[in-house]
């Protein structure tokens, strides 16, 4: 694939996804967090296999890609742990 083709394909993404994320309703965002951790936890095994990479460069952008999704399945599981603290019973 060309690099045209892939920068089409990518700028399209996030026309598409801003388009999507603009259309949700605000009451729905929660929910959504919570359902993108299963995502991040498979952009986790991703960024694990490209930091035991061989090339030094390749082994800090994987180190950098692990801290990254980690912090955003954590923070996926505390705004999901917040939500259902909000509809148990006092």
């Amino acid at each position: 694939m060309g690099l045209i083709t892939a920068i089409t394909i990518f700028v399209l993404a996030i026309f598409l996804g801003f388009e999507i994320i603009t259309k949700i309703p605000p009451t729905l965002h929660t929910p959504l967090m919570s359902g993108s951790n299963a995502i991040s936890g498979i952009t986790l095994v991703g960024a694990l296999i490209a930091a035991g990479a061989a090339s030094t460069s390749m082994g800090v952008l994987g180190f950098l890609a692990v801290v990254f999704a980690t912090i955003n399945v954590v923070g996926g599981f505390v705004v999901t742990n917040r939500m259902l603290a909000m509809f148990k019973r006092k």
